[in-house]
This record gives structure tokens, sequence and C-alpha cells, in this order.
């Protein structure tokens, strides 16, 4: 499933004194099977952009199309889109409501019109698919949950939509390390595992150096940058000057290759530098560096 979009523009509060134009002029095309990190700078049209993607706001101008369907158009069935394009966003976990896991979990889908017999399949893999075992949990209620939880049952809820693509806007926002590491390594899972086309909204460069495979860069509503982490990362002048810099690992390989200690710079990733790092020590240890 693709999202393409063509020439869109998005303008807050149009004819009043908070007008505000957020997106300018974008055309993008997402096709099946990507993993995608979006990245800026707050204010950067980011979180504009990604709820184009499912209909939840429309663009001024331009078109929005998923699969082939004009979502700017009268008359489209944007229930049956959004099963198949979910959303996570920022701070999903304040989204719950249901009493018990379960509910929650089964709302979407319930509300989609799955049946009441496949309704518990459909929850047991939601969660099975974030780590979570609904015979544990089924009778919790989501807010007793450590913070991890409350993401993995939030994302969970979306999953047993069984969605072709998955948004997620800044999904580790507020968590610490471990809780981080966890919703990140599912992402990872889900994306390998279920054959999804992935959008990642985040600000740690370090996460989307290590899982994106294609990164978009905005900046003031436009695209700034558009390639592959290798291609996006070597304009490290023009990324800190949007604010947004290199993952520090890079910065740390570039004061390596200056000192004349590595050769490469296109390292964006701890794996990487630990690799080349132990390629280094190896050649001077055996004597041909």
């Amino acid at each position: 499933m693709s999202i393409t979009i063509e020439d869109l523009s998005y303008v807050y509060l149009p004819d009043t004194p908070m007008e505000k134009q957020a997106l300018f002029d974008i055309s993008l095309q997402i096709d099946d099977g990507e993993f995608i990190g979006i990245i800026g700078h707050t204010g950067s049209g980011k979180s504009t952009l990604i709820q184009h993607f499912n209909g939840l706001v429309k663009p001024t101008k331009g078109r929005v199309l998923v699969d082939g369907v004009d979502l700017t158009k009268k008359g489209v069935n944007l229930r049956a889109i959004r099963r198949k394009v979910g959303m996570v966003f920022q701070y999903p976990e304040h989204q719950l409501f249901g009493e018990t896991v379960f509910e929650d979990v089964a709302f979407g889908p319930k509300n989609s019109g799955v049946p009441e017999a496949a309704l518990e399949d459909r929850v047991r893999e939601g969660l099975a698919m974030v780590d979570l075992d609904l015979d544990v949990l089924r009778d919790r209620s989501p807010f007793e949950l450590s913070g991890g939880q409350k993401r993995r049952v939030a994302i969970a809820g979306v999953l047993a939509m069984i969605p072709s693509i998955l948004i997620l806007d800044e999904p580790t926002a507020g968590l610490d390390p471990k809780g981080r590491d966890e919703i990140l390594a599912q992402v990872q899972s889900l994306y390998k595992a279920w054959d999804l086309t992935v959008i990642l909204v985040t600000h740690s460069m370090e996460d989307i150096a290590r899982l994106a495979k294609r990164l978009i860069v905005m900046e003031h509503g436009r695209i700034a940058l558009d390639g592959t982490p290798p291609e996006v990362f070597a304009n490290a002048e023009a990324l800190h000057a949007m604010g947004l810099g290199v993952p520090q690992v890079t910065t740390l390989i570039h004061e390596l290759h200056r000192r004349g200690i590595v050769q490469r710079q296109d390292i964006f990733t701890l794996d990487e530098a630990e690799a080349e790092i132990t390629r280094v020590l190896e050649l001077k240890r055996h004597g041909n560096a």
C-alpha cells in the first residue's frame, strides 16, 4: 500500500488573525514496505504532514492518495482508510480509556465490524505483536501498567486493526531508556516480521539512523532533505543549521577520521562504529596500520 502526496499545502485557521501556513507545496511518494524516518525541529511540520496520511486533516491545496484512493474527494470512506493506515500518536497512553486491557485493545476492531467470535483472537494477536500476553493482562486496568507497557497496549490497539501502514509520532517520548528500547525493538520486529510500511517521527538521530532505511527532513513546512541515512547525514552542516545535527557516534567518527585514526566517515550507528574501531585496532595489533 503506497502513499502519494501531490503539491500539498496546509493552512491552519485560514482567513482569521491566527492564520498560519504549516506546509508548503509538498510532493512525496512512500512505497509499500518502506521504513521511513521523519525528522525535524519542533514546528517543522512533521506531525501536520503525517496527519494527512489517513485523512485526519485535509490539505488546503493538493492531493493525498492512499493505495490510489484520493482522500480529498467527497464521499471517500475514511474509516476504511484508517483501518489500513494505523496511527500511534505522541503519548498514546493518554488515549487509553478502557476499564481493562482487553476492552481497550478490542475497541478499534469491534467498532470496525469485527464479529464478536473473532474479537478475542484479534486482541490476542495485537498484544502478542508487542510482546504482551492477553491471558496475563486481560482483566488488568491499563492504567496500572508501567509506562512502557501502557505504550505497548496503545500500539496493540492499532495493530489489532491489522493495518498495512503503521505511523508512529514520537513513540518513545517521555519513556525511560528501558521503555524506549523496548518500544523501538518492537517496532523493528514488527517491520521485519509483519511486512509493514513504517513511518516513524522522532527527534532522536541515534534511533532513526539505526532503524530507518530512508529519512525525510522537514524544515519550516518543507522537505529539506530526502534520502538514505548516509545521504542525509552527509549534510552535517545543513542539519546543524536546522538545529538537528547528526548521531553522536558520527561526530566521534569524524573526529577520529580528522586525527587519522579511522578512514571511514559514513558511520551512523554504534554497531558500525564498534566494527570499524575493532578493525583498526586489529590492524594495529598486527602491525598493518
